[in-house]
């Protein structure tokens, strides 16, 4: 399902034709080669987890098992590394034991065999230091234009404050880093719970519970996966507004924005004669939401008239609800003397629904992430009939192919005929 929507997400958001209007799109350069896509795991080795409640096994072996199967799917272009908090200091020195953090598979590409050996070798120690680790993966993974991820897991809240780790991830989205931070809790404790869905809220990444080993590994190998699906660039910034009157003027671009439950988010888009309209609309289900949902996507004229929608539904099996539509004026064609003043004064009205419920443990702020995708390209409408009419060649080629036709098919009842009578 999410392959499909990932898909009709790059179709809709093919970039043809770049427009000067409104806010400038968040566009590759062709000339720049593709960087390869880049991804942590942070792992959480501090003394809870030797606790034995997934299953009837220790935390730490269920990560350790995990670990070792996303190393073995790893997707030959992914570049990943391992860092570890609460590994190595086993005393009661808060602060030693809160600067207790290293690198033990280096960002890049992966031999196998010496990652898992130092899995294998993890040992529930010490402290938590979740913030100071948050801050020594960002510098793992460098910088550069292609939006890396950053996945933590652990059990537990951070034991070493400051740095807050909410505070640091909020720290790291205000630098600008293209960095996602994505959060896995292995234990179902509330005050967890609030802050995971703090750090990863603050960089625009999703929260998950994992409470089985079969959970936490198809969470991971989902994320480590998702790193490839990345853009180039980071979508530009967009605030939508609560109705088309005051909505943002967009141009062909990838842009994000957040939407709270049972929202509506309004955006505008200028849409001359003999141009056609793309769009995509992608909500991510950062946090627990209640099953039966859907995120409408719709296109209206300045004077509220729907033009056309796009829709799609879910029930609780998938993180990523997406939904597209395209849109040209009534009898558009392509015309090079196409000009301003053909433009609906108002541009095409573009507005993202949802009807996501919240869960009694899921907060309403911030919004959901949501990911809108726009292109304009001139419109492309069905070449014309040539009629019977105008196209005498057709019609005499028809002609002919009739009478072949039935010439045989007399000759074969005929045959057929005669073979019976003679039997």
């Amino acid at each position: 399902m999410m392959t499909r929507r990932r898909a009709t997400a790059v179709l809709l958001g093919l970039l043809a034709a770049l427009s000067p209007l409104g806010i400038s799109p968040a566009a590759a350069d062709e000339t720049t080669p593709k960087e390869p896509p880049k991804v942590e795991l942070v792992l959480d080795v501090s003394g809870s987890m030797r606790a034995n409640d997934i299953e009837g096994r220790s935390r730490i072996s269920v990560a350790q098992q995990a670990f070792n199967d996303v190393v073995d799917a790893l997707p030959g272009e992914t570049q990943l590394g391992i860092r570890v908090l609460g590994a190595t200091y086993p005393g009661d020195d808060k602060a030693v034991g809160c600067r207790d953090t290293q690198q033990i598979v280096p960002v890049g590409p992966v031999d196998k065999d010496r990652a898992k050996a130092a899995i294998a070798t993890l040992r529930p120690t010490g402290f938590t230091p979740v913030g100071l680790a948050l801050r020594a993966a960002a510098k793992d993974l460098g910088t550069g234009e292609t939006t890396r991820r950053i996945v933590l897991i652990t059990d537990g809240e951070d034991t070493c404050a400051p740095p807050d780790p909410c505070e640091v991830a909020r720290e790291l989205a205000a630098q600008g880093t293209h960095l996602v931070v994505d959060t896995l809790g292995l234990a179902p404790d509330e005050k967890v719970r609030r802050q995971l869905v703090c750090i990863s809220s603050a960089t625009g990444g999703s929260y998950t519970s994992a409470q089985s080993a079969e959970e936490l590994t198809g969470r991971l190998k989902q994320l480590v996966d998702r790193a490839k699906d990345t853009y180039a660039q980071t979508p530009a910034l967009v605030k939508g507004s609560e109705d088309c009157a005051k909505a943002p003027l967009l141009s062909p671009g990838v842009y994000t924005d957040r939407e709270r439950f049972e929202e509506h988010r309004w955006y505008r888009v200028p849409v001359r004669s003999g141009q056609e309209l793309r769009a995509s609309a992608s909500i991510a289900l950062d946090r627990p939401v209640n099953r039966n949902y859907g995120v409408l996507l719709r296109a209206t004229a300045a004077d509220g008239r729907e033009l056309v929608r796009g829709t799609d539904a879910g029930s609780g099996r998938t993180d990523v609800l997406s939904t597209g539509l395209r849109w040209a004026p009534p009898g558009a064609a392509p015309s090079p003397n196409a000009s301003a003043s053909a433009a609906d004064a108002g541009g095409v009205c573009l507005v993202i629904s949802n009807s996501f419920s919240a869960r009694t443990t899921a907060g309403q702020s911030p919004g959901m992430p949501v990911e809108l995708t726009i292109d304009v390209v001139a419109a492309s409408p069905a070449p014309d009939s040539p009629g019977l009419g105008r196209g005498w060649l057709l019609l005499i080629v028809l002609t002919v192919a009739g009478l072949l036709t039935g010439v045989l098919a007399g000759w074969l009842t005929r045959w057929w005929v005669a073979t019976w009578r003679e039997n």
